[in-house]
């Protein structure tokens, strides 16, 4: 059973103050906490149902605490828990701006909705991308709902945060930056590149002045048709995952 000092601490990890401190996350459902599970992300401890722990096999030395449903819906996020969450340790990741050189990576200026993040992160995990640079601005990864909408992609994606102008002007002629822009090139006429960043901006700014400065590529998503009326912009995540197919579409005509 779990007792009330966990349970009120599982329920304070939606504070990013207590999550700082205490270097720990919750992630929930057995899709997200058997990802993490088998990632180099340690597990603190796992709460589950008897249920479910009779029909799911956990790696040995894990502290397992049983408890009711009841129980955990006291402690969970989602509306309707799936029988197991998992207290897990942040990572600690060093800064390599030279990882733009050798790959395709991903730059957030200040994403602030953590739904959002966390959809970019299951993208980027989709095509590939190991590695995203975020602003101090950007919205914390280890928020409940960001980790929930990452899909268990959080144990295989490093997330970076610094100070993103800064970190575009390391790496500024030795790979390409490329940013998305009302005013850009069409991206399906762009010349694209293996390697280097893609920088995607804020959900209602954009990409801002400090970091615009340092892209040398800017792109463009048309609508369809040009002449028709549309919609004034695309969410951030849509946007992010039609400008990495497009890349990765690119990357594979040229090798095939």
């Amino acid at each position: 059973m779990i007792s009330k000092s966990k349970l009120k601490f599982i329920r304070s990890l939606d504070q990013k103050k207590i999550r700082k401190e205490s270097g720990l996350f919750i992630a929930e459902g057995s899709k997200t906490v058997g990802d993490l599970l088998s990632s180099d992300i340690r597990c603190e401890y796992i709460v589950a149902t008897g249920e479910w722990l009779a029909s799911h096999r956990l790696p040995q030395g894990i502290e397992v605490i049983e408890t009711s449903e009841e129980d955990l819906q006291r402690a969970s996020f989602l509306r309707a828990p799936q029988g197991v969450l998992g207290i897990f340790e942040q990572r600690k990741e060093e800064i390599t701006p030279e990882i733009a050189t050798q790959k395709l990576c991903l730059a957030l200026d200040d994403i602030q909705d953590p739904g959002n993040l966390g959809t970019i992160v299951r993208i980027a995990d989709w095509f590939g991308i190991e590695h995203i640079f975020c602003s101090q601005g950007t919205a914390d990864i280890y928020n409940p709902k960001a980790v929930q909408a990452t899909m268990g992609a959080i144990g295989r994606i490093h997330l970076h945060y610094t100070s993103l102008p800064q970190f575009l002007e390391s790496i500024k002629g030795k790979a390409p930056i490329y940013g998305t822009f009302l005013d850009g090139e069409n991206i399906y006429g762009k010349e694209l590149s293996s390697n280097g960043i893609i920088v995607m901006g804020n959900e209602g700014n954009g990409i801002g002045a400090e970091c615009a400065q340092h892209i040398n590529n800017r792109l463009f998503i048309p609508s369809y048709p040009t002449d028709r009326p549309t919609s004034e912009s695309l969410n951030v995540s849509m946007a992010t995952a039609i400008t990495c197919a497009e890349f990765r579409r690119r990357e594979h005509f040229t090798k095939y």
